[in-house]
C-alpha cells in the first residue's frame, strides 16, 4: 500500500536542512498522489474499455444487441434427425457455453443496461444462451424470452432466408424509429442470420450492435464486436 506519511529520518538541525527536507518531502507526495490519479486512465485508455463504450453507448441510445449462440459441442449444423421442438436432436450448448452465456449476462449486468425485450431463435442453443444470460438480471422482474422464426436458422436448407430476413429487417426498422429512451432489444441467433442482417461474421458467443440504416442496406455497426 502506498503511504503518504512523512517517513523516518535523522535529526535535522539547522533551517536550510528543514527546508530542504520539507520540500522534498512535498515533491514526493505530489509524485504519489500524480501516480494514483492517473492510474486508473491505464484501463480507461485500454482498446476493450474503448469498444466496451462504443457498445454502451449505442445501447444506452436505443441499438439492437445481435448475438450469436454461445458455444456448442462439436459439430457443424444439426444431427440428420432434427426437429426444432425436440432439445435432443439438436447442436446444443457445451458446459463452456453455459458459462459463456452466463458471462454474457453479467457483461450487461455490470454495464448498468438491462434490455427491455429479448427475442431468440427457436433453436434450443439459441434459447438456452439467452434464457443463461438474461432471464434473471440482478434485482428486477424476470426478463421473458420470446421465441421469433425470424431468427431461425436458415442453414442446411432450414427456414426461408428471404422471409426472415425482412422480417428481421422490418423488425429493426421499427426500433430505429422509437426514441432512444424506449431502450433497447437483444436477439439472439445464428451466423447465417447474422451475416444475412450485417454481412459480417461473428463467432459463438460474439455480440454486435447495430441499427438499421435504410432499405436495401445491411444493418449499420454502432460498435466493435465484444466477445465474452
Amino acid at each position: 500500500m502506498i503511504s503518504l506519511a512523512d517517513s523516518e529520518s535523522e535529526p535535522i538541525t539547522t533551517a536550510t536542512a528543514v527546508a530542504s527536507h520539507v520540500e522534498r518531502q512535498r515533491r514526493e507526495r505530489r509524485q504519489v498522489l500524480a501516480g494514483l490519479a492517473a492510474a486508473p486512465l491505464v484501463g480507461l485508455m485500454s482498446p476493450a474499455f474503448s469498444q466496451d463504450r462504443q457498445a454502451i453507448a449505442a445501447l444506452q441510445s436505443g441499438g439492437l444487441a445481435l448475438i450469436r449462440h454461445a458455444l456448442t459441442v462439436p459439430g457443424v449444423g444439426d444431427p440428420p434427425n432434427f426437429q426444432l421442438g425436440d432439445c435432443s436432436t439438436q447442436r446444443n450448448l457445451s458446459p463452456q457455453g453455459r458459462e459463456q452465456s452466463r458471462a454474457i449476462g453479467r457483461w450487461f449486468l455490470e454495464r448498468g443496461l438491462r434490455p427491455d425485450r429479448v427475442r431468440s431463435s427457436q433453436w434450443c442453443r439459441c434459447l438456452e444462451t439467452a434464457s443463461e444470460a438474461f432471464r434473471s438480471m440482478g434485482r428486477g422482474p424476470e426478463i421473458p424470452i420470446e421465441p421469433w422464426a425470424a431468427l431461425n436458422s436458415f442453414f442446411q436448407g432450414q427456414g426461408d432466408r428471404e422471409r426472415q430476413l425482412q422480417q428481421a429487417f422490418q423488425a429493426a426498422r421499427t426500433l430505429a424509429q422509437r426514441p432512444a429512451a424506449s431502450g433497447f432489444e437483444v436477439w439472439v441467433t445464428h451466423q447465417v442470420t447474422v451475416t444475412g442482417l450485417t454481412g459480417q461474421y461473428v463467432a459463438m458467443g460474439e455480440m454486435l450492435v447495430v441499427s438499421y440504416d435504410g432499405p436495401n442496406k445491411p444493418l449499420k455497426l454502432l460498435a466493435a464486436v465484444i466477445t465474452f
